[in-house]
């Protein structure tokens, strides 16, 4: 149940997104294969380096039949320089399974999870970022934000608790929230020397709130007297 701290914490992480949002291209498409091959892509890479790669692998399979039908060595060679490639291996195999069955990315994270190389999150992702499912998706970025603001010295569980209770149930706000939450933790409560002065949540994160309490004030040095 949305409490008046979460609701102000989604309206103020919403307005901030709104004015800091990064363009990048996986966030203009709605279609759930350019969504999943975006995913496997930022599964341990740079932003930078997936935004230059991800157009290209589209280019040379635009679809997931294109990528069914390709052969290991052609998907490994459109995937290299990215690195990991037991995802580009997941992703063949998943495209495999998917065109057998008509082409189409389920919407629902218990069916996307038994595809290979898609966890948790990924499934999250998908339903939510191609079908504007009101799900969460919790990566890594979003664990911290929400260990910090809310959850300090909790589970993970509770984290996916915490996350599917802030969601907005309407869809196209729900995109819009999973979006923003992540990258506040890309650019913002980064996991090394979080920059809380430009955070605008900061006012409702207990960690936040804990280190502003325990940092010690500056005073002003003593004048020197003159001789």
């Amino acid at each position: 149940m949305p409490t008046k701290s979460t609701q102000t914490f989604t309206r103020k992480l919403l307005r901030w997104y709104g004015q800091h949002a990064r363009d990048l291209p996986w966030r203009h498409t709605r279609d759930p294969y350019r969504v999943i091959v975006s995913e496997f892509m930022l599964q341990q890479t740079q932003v930078s380096r997936v935004s230059e790669f991800y157009p290209r692998f589209l280019k040379r399979f635009p679809t997931v039949y294109d990528l069914a039908r390709a052969k290991p060595k052609a998907v490994r060679e459109a995937w290299d320089g990215l690195g990991y490639y037991a995802r580009a291996s997941n992703l063949h195999a998943l495209a495999k399974e998917v065109s057998a069955v008509g082409g189409q990315l389920s919407d629902d994270p218990e069916e996307l999870i038994k595809l290979p190389g898609v966890g948790r999150y990924t499934a999250g992702a998908v339903a939510c970022f191609a079908y504007e499912k009101p799900v969460p998706a919790v990566d890594t970025n979003v664990k911290r934000v929400l260990e910090r603001v809310f959850l300090k010295g909790r589970r993970e569980k509770d984290v996916w608790t915490l996350a599917q209770a802030l969601v907005p149930k309407d869809g196209k706000r729900a995109w819009r929230f999973n979006q923003a939450i992540m990258e506040l933790g890309a650019l913002v409560c980064v996991a090394r020397k979080p920059r809380c002065p430009e955070c605008p949540v900061r006012s409702e994160c207990k960690t936040g709130r804990v280190s502003a309490r325990t940092t010690p004030q500056t005073r002003n040095p003593p004048r020197a007297r003159p001789r």
